[in-house]
């Protein structure tokens, strides 16, 4: 084990529990998701090794590369898929991902339902709010989506939480502060807001999960685009 990802680790959860304390939050009502896409193995162990469960992926082929075998080890791990996710690849997401970050168009709620029939037991799920209108972006447009989270409920998901990845070229705090306003106004709890570059303003705007990827471990060693 190396010390980068261990005192990574210990740093963001400082600055978690400085913002939180100062925003009159409870720094444990605050999920940390290491985001481990595009990552090498050996800063997964390193993260796992510092007392990390908590990690997120883009794609699914990629998860079950990551976490297939290590979840068969540790039933204490919690896997949260945080991108776009085809609807031929639902059943694989439902078998490995604890959560879903990223329901956002009826098709894909209808299979995972299905799908979490046929296992027996649902996951929860996050609607992702494509909070800046970015046609190159995943996401419900914010106009409709109380429509979208009440097609959601009736269809049976377990809607627990919102998620956005604000333009990289506008202040996130303006999106941030619109998550919360939709996510009040359902009566939804968890937000699913800020990296590693803004975390600490989601925490101030309510964020219950932050993704902190490069933050947390360095530099991708695979092609990705813009750092979590």
């Amino acid at each position: 084990m190396t010390d980068a990802v261990a005192n990574n680790l210990r740093q963001v959860g400082q600055r978690i529990a400085v913002v939180a304390q100062a925003s009159g939050r409870d720094a444990s009502d605050i999920t940390l998701i290491a985001v481990s896409k595009g990552q090498v193995e050996q800063r997964l162990d390193d993260a796992l090794a510092a007392g990390q469960l908590v990690f997120g992926e883009n794609r699914v082929q990629e998860a079950q590369s990551h976490w297939t075998a290590r979840r068969a080890a540790r039933r204490d791990l919690e896997l949260h898929l945080i991108g776009p996710l085809q609807t031929n690849k639902v059943r694989d997401a439902v078998e490995l991902f604890d959560v879903i970050q990223t329901v956002d168009r009826p098709k894909l709620v209808d299979r995972l339902v299905a799908a979490f029939d046929k296992i027996g037991t649902a996951r929860d799920c996050f609607v992702q709010i494509n909070t800046g209108e970015e046609s190159q972006k995943a996401g419900i447009w914010p106009d409709a989506a109380d429509d979208f989270i009440a097609y959601c409920r009736s269809a049976g998901m377990p809607v627990v939480g919102l998620m956005c990845i604000p333009p990289l070229d506008e202040a996130p705090a303006p999106h941030f502060a619109l998550l919360r306003t939709i996510a009040e106004r359902n009566e939804i709890a968890g937000l699913s807001m800020g990296m590693s570059a803004d975390f600490e303003m989601a925490i101030t705007l309510g964020a219950t999960h932050v993704r902190v990827g490069t933050g947390v471990f360095g530099a991708r060693q695979v092609g990705y685009g813009a750092p979590a």
